[in-house]
């Protein structure tokens, strides 16, 4: 072989390893974690980019020299030595934390260097105090979430012994333990609210938040963005960071939808498909978002009407209506207008520091009285009548004049206004022994708790044939 050729090849051989060399310094000098290489006499053969970046220490301040003279304290010498690797070693360059693999070079058995890898974990440490910030805010809302959506009402807080009020009680106490949603029917006024807040506080999603939403008081729109949210950008005008919508703060909880029969058939479509799948999109957004909710539903109309109308879905119907609770109105429930009158007399006293009480009359007229607006009318009524009242007896002139129009109408043809009296009067004191047992101790706590003498409770039980009056 002519010696032209030999150099040919030798230099082709010599192009050949040099750009092998400058390929493998490329592919070392893109690696995102710190490098530091060092031979058999710890000095320093190469670092790249990063481990200046991470440790502030420049290629020309280092390379060629002896680690220990740049880096005093430095490991790497010693893993050279023993030949044994280090892993995990923990760093701190100014405000910069990382952390050190280190490891010697075998070539044949023998030691030929050492190599540090470097993993900067400042940034780490960074995301870290974020998400642990992010998590403090996540449970502090979480508790704002608790604290402003809750039930405030339990069984214990229904008012009433009539038989129809307690048959409702009783099948919704029944319905509490369950996990079906509830269809809750009855008139306007009737506490459609405040038995789905007891159904919530009986039930095992009790520590979950009650969310309600009247959705008569919004349109389509709203109810829509209040009830499945939004994400930001997804509509002009939407606000920043988006919006959670009330399905999902209701997640673990129980959900509320008063005035269902309010809703479009594009909501209602929706909403039979959040009962079905367990699930939403937020408005804007391409995915799901999975939620563990129980739907209340309630409405003062007739939904089978509406059916038949085109203006409610048969489907969203049939769905909603596995389990009826139907409320009786006020006008059907007997006796209990007196104990309800008595317990909002006894808010509204507490509430201004006042003891009020109703004289005889008034019973009669709050009994005859036929209650269009069931107990939020009757409410109001005490509650005008106690700010109408200047001393502390409510009698018929603190009341509104339509109970007494009304009530003078109704009854003028069968009974007389003794009559309504006497019949007030007597139930009172039923209600009042029912408390108490047999006993002359017995009678005596209801006396005082009527407000009357223990003879003349057994004067007015022998004169209204109440059992016991002749102890």
């Amino acid at each position: 072989m002519a010696i032209s050729d030999k150099h040919e090849k030798l230099g082709a051989l010599f192009d050949v390893l040099q750009e092998t060399q400058s390929w493998f310094l490329h592919i070392l000098d893109s690696i995102y974690d710190g490098l530091l290489i060092c031979d058999a006499d710890f000095v320093v053969r190469y670092i790249n980019p990063e481990y200046t970046r991470i440790t502030g220490v420049a290629y020309e301040t280092i390379v060629g020299r002896e680690l220990s003279e740049v880096r005093p304290g430095a490991i790497l010498p010693q893993v050279i030595f023993s030949g044994v690797p280090l892993a995990g070693v923990y760093r701190r360059e100014g405000e910069t934390e990382y952390v050190v693999d280190m490891a010697p070079i075998m070539i044949d058995g023998q030691v030929a260097g050492g190599i540090s890898i470097v993993k900067d974990v400042t940034e780490v440490h960074r995301l870290s105090q974020q998400v642990n910030k992010f998590e403090k805010k996540a449970n502090r809302l979480k508790k704002m979430v608790e604290h402003a959506y809750r039930a405030r009402y339990s069984f214990k807080d229904l008012i009433g012994q009539s038989g129809s009020i307690q048959k409702a009680v009783q099948f919704a106490k029944k319905v509490a333990v369950g996990v079906s949603d509830i269809l809750i029917t009855g008139e306007s006024g009737t506490g459609k609210e405040i038995f789905a807040q007891a159904i919530h506080s009986e039930s095992k999603r009790s520590h979950g938040p009650f969310v309600a939403l009247n959705c008569a008081s919004l349109t389509s729109s709203l109810v829509e963005s209040e009830l499945f949210g939004y994400e930001e950008g997804a509509f002009t005008g939407a606000r920043k960071g988006g919006k959670t919508g009330l399905f999902e703060i209701a997640d673990g909880g129980t959900i509320l939808l008063d005035e269902i029969g309010e809703l479009s058939l594009e909501i209602q479509s929706k909403l039979l498909r959040v009962l079905q799948e367990r699930a939403i999109r937020k408005v804007g957004e391409a995915g799901e978002v999975e939620l563990d909710i129980r739907v209340i539903a309630a409405t003062n109309r007739n939904l089978a009407d509406m059916v038949k109308e085109g203006r409610f879905r048969h489907d969203l119907l049939y769905r909603l209506n596995v389990l009826n609770l139907h409320l009786p109105p006020l006008r059907e429930r007997g006796g209990d207008v007196a104990a309800l009158a008595d317990h909002f007399l006894t808010q509204f006293s507490q509430k201004v520091s006042r003891p009020f009480r109703f004289s005889p009359e008034v019973y009669g007229i709050l009994q005859a009285y036929n209650w269009p607006g069931n107990i939020r009318e009757l409410r109001n009524v005490i509650e005008f009548a106690a700010n109408m009242c200047e001393e502390n007896l409510i009698t018929q002139l603190h009341l509104p004049p339509v109970l007494l129009v009304e009530s003078t109408s109704q009854t003028a043809p069968s009974k007389t206004l003794a009559d309504m009296v006497c019949e007030t009067e007597r139930q009172l004191i039923i209600n009042a022994l029912r408390g108490e047992d047999s006993s002359v101790e017995g009678k005596r706590k209801a006396a005082k708790r009527l407000g009357v003498s223990l003879a003349t409770l057994y004067n007015k039980m022998n004169r209204f044939g109440i059992a016991g009056g002749s102890d």
